[in-house]
């Protein structure tokens, strides 16, 4: 049995909850990550995408990952957000995660353009230097920066990356990775391919719908990827049934699509700041009902 490491297991990406003024509801967000704790997820990843990191103040984003480590128990992961412009702005934040008590950090490839090979291992190279064990990030559809197998083993044979959240939706190029860098451990990254990289050998689930439904999203990450195929069928029910609700976590929208949901089940999703606005009626209607519908068939927990 493969040890158990901070990043293993379901790690949520949360949303971040404001006030109607928009101002950063950290309280809320306190109680958030308790309850995630209680519902069997294994951590939390504060400062992702999902947490709208991008309109936010250095003070603020700083207090985000504070506040996540604060409300967690002992043994509940902190993997915080690194995501920037360029390294010297993602180590300053590894290091402002590292004083605070997190466990290990998520980092995208450097975002300004579309650096080549050797600025993204240089990227990694500098940000490992800060000492906390560094998940990549791999969304090459938002930073157009892809981190293909090649250049994903070159980084963990530097020693600069324990995993990777593959965000790329191509579930084949689990197989190439782990032929080329058979340590690193692979992070489901996008929730509508649980089953397919879970079977292809993931230990772990960067997750959005938990911020709704986590007890459900436990279980089938656990029947994904517990190597018993007696667990299998129950697994491919339960993916089946949330495929349509899953898959917004790779629209566009997922931010508020997610938010919708967590309202829907009276968990405070609530609004977004700007440049996200409200939902079209007729997208929120969809992810309203797609909602319902999986409470409708027992998943609403």
């Amino acid at each position: 049995m493969t040890e158990k490491k901070p990043w293993h297991g379901v790690i949520v990406a949360t949303a971040l909850p404001f006030n109607e003024d928009l101002s950063v509801d950290f309280d809320a967000y306190a109680e958030h990550v308790a309850w995630l704790a209680e519902n069997g997820c294994d951590g939390v990843a504060p400062n992702g995408s999902l947490g709208e990191y991008q309109n936010l103040s250095e003070a603020e984003r700083a207090q985000v990952v504070k506040t996540a480590v604060e409300a967690s128990p002992e043994g509940f992961t902190v993997m915080a957000g690194v995501g920037a412009y360029g390294a010297l702005q993602s180590a300053h934040w590894a290091e402002q995660a590292a004083e605070v008590g997190a466990q290990c950090v998520m980092l995208l490839p450097p975002n300004t353009f579309r650096a080549n090979h050797e600025q993204v291992k240089h990227h990694y190279a500098t940000v490992a230097e800060v000492g906390l064990p560094i998940v990549a990030y791999n969304n090459p559809i938002d930073t157009k920066v892809d981190l293909v197998p090649e250049l994903i083993a070159e980084i963990h044979a530097e020693g600069n990356v324990v995993g990777v959240k593959e965000f790329s939706g191509d579930p084949r190029r689990i197989y190439e990775i782990k032929e080329l860098a058979p340590d690193l451990d692979i992070l489901i990254g996008t929730d509508d391919t649980v089953l397919e990289v879970g079977l292809a050998g993931a230990v772990g689930w960067v997750s959005g719908y938990p911020n709704a439904i986590p007890q459900t999203c436990v279980e089938l990450f656990r029947l994904c990827t517990s190597g018993n195929y007696a667990d299998l069928e129950r697994g491919q029910q339960i993916y089946r049934d949330l495929h349509s609700l899953l898959r917004w976590d790779s629209k566009t929208q997922f931010v508020e699509a997610i938010k919708l949901s967590m309202d829907v089940l009276e968990r405070k999703g609530g609004v977004c700041r700007p440049p996200r606005l409200p939902l079209p009626e007729d997208v929120a209607d969809r992810i309203v009902a797609d909602t319902r519908a999986a409470v409708a068939k027992g998943y609403g927990k």
